[in-house]
């Protein structure tokens, strides 16, 4: 009998194990895309029947940001617990690298790992849970992203209604109902759903920042009222005229406590236990608070202690490009991935409220995994970053754009430095060891093919790993 049901599976697991060992021996980047790409072709029900296997079930992450930081939280916490996890660690969130992430991971025969953390793709989120019949669904947040991709927001709202709608009491929804278009679809389940959000004082934005994506009531289309706006479009809020509002929180964050730009204190209440966990964190920024809660928050669904639970967040070292610290020549560099306006905003805030004082790196692509419109750029709010004084490099194959949107943000011209944009990053290195700031710190803020490119280059000088290997 064969250990899934059936020839074609067994000979697809093997030659997914078999080109995946091969790419790595070579030393080549493609990690488990290609490997699970072939896998499914040859079998193209390996995704289902490799989740079958788990016994503890499969918890899908997904959402516009966070998804890999979170969902390694979620592994470390659950590892933390004494659980074998299987998991697509390096970010290849796609059918095929889904695939290939569990059957490198996984034995032909045999036990194997106890439960499986996946994150997806906003488009292949359907799939996806059609595929592992999740145990746990997580929902991070919705922004707008690669807009020649994805569409606005309304289009992955529409697509994921179906999906969540179909949800059952089998399943536990934990969504973050700071979000508008999540609560809306939350309210549709039938699954069992944990809200979580923040509850802070003193971390609130002033007002909506321009480039926010659901000001707007889905039911009536008033306009919101907030009582407090945390990132973005997320906060508290309501709408004056239906009265739809934010949902009671099962789960918050009640006080953020920053640590100048090393980490960050915060302190977690669940309001059903009437319990609160403090919680020490070696990443800054809020939407990283957002992060934590929304591992907590699956960590509540899986009845996860609060000392497992500490234990892992206060150990957890940042994932590939997301705050990243690599020391090269005397230089640290911080890498962080962002891809679109609120993910920068949040960036550059973060920058701004630890008064980070080096010199900041910024690469833009437009490759297809990057989004060809960089229109974008003109609703980040670089002038937040004009207004702390540093030098500034602007890289890779869209510098020039990026040089002049930081023209119009008022960075002085003497800090302005775009002289490698659209060079090779071998160049860009070699300008950025002659040209970093005294103090030596580079704060490096990349689209993704950029930090791929960039990785691959730090990778060839021995100061990183591939990330795959990580």
């Amino acid at each position: 009998m064969s250990p899934f049901g059936g020839a074609r599976a067994t000979a697809a697991f093997a030659a997914g194990r078999v080109l995946g060992t091969a790419i790595r021996l070579t030393g080549r980047s493609g990690g488990t895309a290609f490997p699970g790409m072939v896998a499914t072709k040859i079998a193209p029900d390996l995704l289902d029947r490799l989740a079958a296997r788990l016994p503890r079930g499969v918890i899908v992450v997904a959402g516009t940001n966070g998804k890999t930081t979170t969902s390694r939280m979620i592994s470390d916490i659950l590892s933390r617990h004494g659980l074998d996890v299987a998991h697509n660690r390096s970010g290849s969130n796609l059918v095929r690298g889904i695939t290939g992430a569990l059957v490198e991971q996984m034995p032909l025969i045999g036990k194997g790992p106890d439960v499986g953390v996946v994150e997806t793709d906003e488009n292949a989120f359907p799939d996806v849970v059609s595929r592992v019949r999740p145990r746990v669904v997580l929902l991070l947040n919705l922004f707008r992203d690669q807009l020649d991709r994805y569409g606005e927001l309304e289009a992955i709202s529409s697509l994921w209604e179906p999906v969540v709608a179909g949800l059952g009491p089998e399943t536990t929804l934990c969504v973050n109902v700071d979000d508008p278009r999540l609560a809306q679809l939350a309210s549709m389940t039938g699954a069992r759903v944990i809200a979580f959000g923040m509850a802070t004082e003193g971390n609130s934005l002033p007002e909506m920042p321009h480039a926010a994506d659901a000001a707007y009531c889905p039911v009536c289309e008033s306009r919101f009222e907030y009582q407090e706006i945390y990132l973005a479009h997320l906060g508290s809020w309501a709408c004056p005229v239906c009265e739809t509002s934010r949902p009671p929180l099962d789960l918050a964050v009640t006080r953020v406590e920053p640590h100048g730009f090393e980490r960050q204190s915060l302190t977690l209440c669940d309001r059903e236990a009437g319990a609160s966990l403090q919680v020490d964190l070696s990443l800054p920024g809020l939407y990283n608070a957002y992060n934590t809660l929304a591992a907590a928050a699956v960590a509540r669904a899986l009845d996860v202690p609060p000392e497992a639970l500490a234990g892992a967040l206060s150990a957890f070292q940042p994932a590939f490009g997301r705050l990243e610290r690599v020391a090269m020549d005397g230089l640290e560099l911080i890498l962080t991935l962002a891809k679109n306006p609120t993910g920068f905003n949040e960036v550059l805030r973060m920058l701004v409220s630890t008064g980070f004082d080096g010199t900041v790196l910024i690469g833009i692509n437009d490759l297809h995994a990057d989004g060809r419109d960089v229109s974008w750029l003109w609703d980040v709010d670089f002038e937040m970053l004009a207004e702390l004084g540093l030098p500034v490099i602007a890289a890779g194959i869209r510098g020039h754009d990026l040089a002049l949107r930081m023209k119009y943000a008022g960075l002085d011209g003497d800090l302005l430095d775009a002289s490698v944009a659209g060079r090779p990053w071998n160049e860009v290195v070699d300008h950025l060891l002659a040209r970093a700031h005294p103090n030596r710190r580079v704060f490096i803020l990349l689209t993704y093919t950029a930090m791929l490119q960039l990785r691959r280059e730090l990778a060839g000088r021995g100061v990183v790993e591939q990330f795959w290997e990580q």
